[in-house]
């Protein structure tokens, strides 16, 4: 399931299901290792997605000073 891309929310929540599965100490080593790698490769997409969201708040704060200042001069 890790391959494809996910929004932010739906990572999150197989995120979450990944750490039940995990926590519950039922799955065997090798599909737990298998949930490891899909978890970690969620988490990358997630601070990606974060960061990318970040630099757009960034951004548009920066063009909503600007705006402000020129309406002052």
């Amino acid at each position: 399931m890790a391959a494809k891309k996910l929004k932010f929310e739906e990572a999150m929540s197989r995120l979450q299901e990944i750490v039940e599965k995990l926590e519950s100490g039922e799955e065997s080593l090798e599909n737990s290792m298998k949930l490891f790698e899909e978890g970690a490769k969620l988490s990358a997409q997630c601070y990606e997605l974060l960061d990318k969201a970040e630099q757009q708040v960034t951004e548009l704060t920066k063009i909503s000073q600007e705006e402000r200042h020129e309406g002052e001069l």
